[in-house]
């Protein structure tokens, strides 16, 4: 007896691969939220600078804030071509994983030395949180990164 997927058929597109859930994509918007940051600050020319200086006051923070959201830009460009590397592909989720582990980690560390604990710096940390969870636990998501989703 084969087992059934408990996937809809809308869940898939036209080759036969699971949909990537839309949450992922929120979370990789979450992971590079620096990257989306710099993006904005670059498209408003004038207020870029304001802009940065706003979120980052510490220059060295923004570049280090660049780091953990390498792998959610990457994360982006590899979601087109997932079957062209599957094997990538199917790596790519514990990457992500380990991502979210390590932003986790810086911040909490950030609050533990001592920058102040505001709203905007909790939401994250929750955001970060759920999103964590969300992508160890996920079983579409789990399914869209297995070799051959079909």
């Amino acid at each position: 007896m084969q087992k059934e997927k408990p996937f809809f058929p809308d869940d898939y597109n036209q080759h036969g691969h699971l949909k990537l859930p839309m949450l992922f994509w929120g979370v990789l918007l979450l992971q590079a939220r620096t990257w989306v940051l710099f993006v904005a600050a670059g498209a408003s020319r004038q207020q870029g600078a304001a802009l940065l200086a706003l979120f980052y006051p510490d220059s060295e923070a923004f570049w280090v804030g660049l780091l953990p959201g390498i792998p959610a830009v990457i994360a982006f460009l590899l979601s087109g071509r997932r079957g062209r590397w599957p094997n990538l592909w199917s790596a790519w989720r514990g990457v992500l994983i380990a991502a979210q582990c390590g932003i986790l980690l810086w911040q909490i560390s950030m609050v533990v030395t001592g920058e102040a604990l505001s709203g905007v710096t909790l939401a994250l940390l929750i955001f970060d949180i759920t999103a964590l969870i969300w992508l160890l636990t996920n079983p579409r998501l789990r399914a869209c990164f297995l070799p051959s989703d079909k």
